[in-house]
């Protein structure tokens, strides 16, 4: 029984399958070759604008990316300074001590 029902689903697929099929070649508003073109067309413009975006999103990134590094660097000089200006004190303390 179920053996008929799984054959009687897949014949009514393969009988839709073949209905949308012969449906959509009489109602297409073009032909074949003029659906290639319009497809090769659409598909050409979307590759164009991928690469700006990809173009746009790499300048972008690199544009972020120099400025953390920019802004590392500052913290990097502000924290060295920081650095010397303690080393700096702490010698001139232990300079002040008496011995």
């Amino acid at each position: 029984m179920a053996d008929r029902r799984l054959s009687y689903f897949a014949i009514g697929i393969f009988t839709g399958m073949a209905a949308g099929i012969f449906t959509g070649l009489l109602l297409a508003p073009y032909s074949g070759a003029q659906t290639r073109r319009l497809l090769a067309r659409q598909a050409h413009q979307a590759a164009e604008t991928a690469r700006d975006v990809a173009d746009r999103a790499e300048r972008t990134a690199a544009a972020v990316g120099e400025r953390v590094d920019h802004y590392l660097g500052r913290d990097e000089e502000a924290a060295w300074r920081k650095v010397r200006e303690i080393r700096e004190g702490v010698q001139r303390y232990t300079h002040a001590q008496p011995s």
